[in-house]
């Protein structure tokens, strides 16, 4: 099989990078400088054994590899945000033999969320869901980097919405052989839904910074507390952090890497960059979308997806909020949903 990673920033990347060390072959598909890097340099690869480069053809989109083969796998890492426009892109190019992308090929959502894969159903006919713990960063164009080991991470993979086939088992088979764990589930938006559960820290740590102090560590817990009402208002079941746990144990150790400092996680990444967008909308607006269908309050999942989102559109720095200011916004929504 042949991957076409859609999105090969941080996430795709290293998956890129890995998969090619293990002699996969590998297409990145990327934009802007990182893209013009990619074609002049390489793929750099961070990993806690050193670092590696990675000589892979780096596209655009679909036009410059003509037909695409049929034993063509594309993996699909751009943020959700981004989702619509790689969808429109790749769904309808054609594949050797007759028939479109979207028609033909499986296509793996290696995203944050449970958002993107309900997209891509709506045009593919194959869709594959991935439950991502893969702790990675875009360091710059080119560069990406992923701290942990003795796994580089572990990427629990069914059919979506639901079930396994041959299709999932030999792509874990190659990420299995390229230092991840992926496990094949027959009810991966389970395990997808209990890591939105994590995410939905995403937003604080992107606007207030690392969610470390006592005060932050609370914050997040009621945010957390608040998801959790909504699934079990809405009947979704998701992963035990008991599970979660026994299924990453000391898998995946992070050290330190020379010139990449891992930063924080995907949301501060974006505001870093200076993107324009964050994923706030499919991460606490989930659980708000999801408290408003069932009826249970989501104020602080709403203020979270608020401030990110402005933060993004404005360009305000990561982290530039005072845990005091909105541990003080955060009293008045909470105050403003009980009145």
């Amino acid at each position: 099989m042949r991957y076409i990673i859609i999105g090969a920033g941080a996430v795709g990347g290293t998956v890129g990078g890995r998969l090619a060390q293990a002699g996969r072959e590998v297409v990145l598909v990327a934009r802007g400088q990182h893209l013009a890097a990619l074609a002049e340099r390489g793929l750099k690869l961070r990993v806690p054994e050193g670092e590696s480069t990675y000589r892979l053809p780096a596209v655009e989109g679909p036009d410059p590899l003509g037909e695409l083969r049929a034993d063509d796998v594309l993996l699909l890492a751009v943020k959700t945000q981004d989702t619509v426009a790689a969808l429109e892109a790749w769904g309808e190019a054609p594949v050797a033999g007759g028939g479109t992308a979207a028609e033909r090929l499986p296509l793996v959502c290696l995203q944050n969320g449970v958002e993107g894969q309900r997209l891509a159903l709506r045009r593919f006919r194959q869709v594959y869901g991935v439950c991502v713990w893969l702790p990675s960063t875009f360091v710059e164009p080119g560069v990406v980097s992923a701290a942990g080991t003795p796994l580089t991470g572990i990427l629990h993979l069914g059919r979506y919405p639901h079930g396994a086939d041959d299709t999932a088992r030999r792509i874990a088979a190659d990420l299995a052989a390229a230092r991840f764990e992926a496990p094949v589930v027959p009810d991966v938006a389970r395990w997808q839904y209990a890591k939105l559960l994590g995410n939905l820290g995403n937003a604080l740590e992107a606007v207030s910074g690392p969610v470390d102090s006592e005060q932050a560590m609370a914050l997040y817990a009621s945010v957390r507390a608040e998801g959790e009402a909504v699934l079990d208002a809405a009947g979704i079941a998701y992963a035990s952090a008991q599970e979660q746990k026994e299924a990453r144990a000391d898998k995946v150790t992070l050290v330190p890497l020379d010139g990449s400092p891992r930063g924080g996680g995907s949301s501060w990444q974006s505001l870093v960059r200076g993107t324009g967008t964050i994923e706030a909308d499919h991460l606490n607006g989930e659980i708000v979308l999801l408290g408003r269908l069932h009826g249970t309050p989501t104020p602080l999942n709403e203020l979270l997806q608020r401030l990110a989102n402005r933060f993004a559109r404005e360009h305000r720095p990561a982290g530039s909020l005072p845990i005091a200011e909105l541990l003080r916004l955060a009293e008045e929504a909470v105050g403003a949903a009980d009145r």
